[in-house]
């Protein structure tokens, strides 16, 4: 199990996803819980990257809500079709949001947000949750995030059990 994450601030950002991305998928495989496994991968990203906001949102009933998280206080819960997230989520697509003050009912949960990405996790074919990264930078998020976050959502839909119930 990684204690510790081995970053580098050497190289491109796909560099940086090819040092990360293993060591987020160890810690995963070998973690059977969910909630554990996005609070982990949440840290991991924040912590490589200092983006404004990582965290998870999961399908509950028929809205999205908020799931681990890093950043800064969220909206807590996202209705399908409804700002960047809830997009995403009614696609099943990945999305990528240069300016969210652009984007059409882009859903403003910090005034900090200036960039978005949000992929979504199929689990059987049907989202069960979404990645959204916010970045207080315009344009911050290209292919390469998209490509290796899908990446990272696949595999842990390989690892995804939904709780059957979760208390706080």
């Amino acid at each position: 199990m990684v204690e510790e994450l081995i970053l580098s601030t050497q190289g491109n950002r796909e560099d940086q996803y090819n040092l990360l991305i293993p060591q987020i998928e160890s810690l995963i495989d070998s973690e059977p819980d969910l909630i554990a496994n996005l609070a982990n991968i949440s840290a991991a990203l924040k912590t490589a990257f200092g983006f404004l906001w990582v965290g998870f949102y999961l399908v509950k009933n028929d809205e999205l809500v908020l799931g681990p998280f890093q950043g800064p206080i969220a909206c807590t819960r996202i209705q399908k079709g409804k700002g960047v997230c809830g997009k995403a989520w009614e696609s099943g697509d990945s999305i990528i949001a240069p300016d969210v003050d652009q984007f059409p009912g882009h859903i403003a949960c910090s005034s900090a947000s200036k960039s978005e990405i949000v992929v979504p996790v199929l689990v059987n074919g049907e989202v069960a949750g979404v990645l959204d990264i916010d970045s207080s930078e315009l344009n911050d998020f290209d292919g390469v995030d998209q490509h290796n976050l899908q990446k990272l959502m696949d595999t842990l839909a390989e690892t995804w059990v939904t709780p059957i119930a979760l208390c706080i």
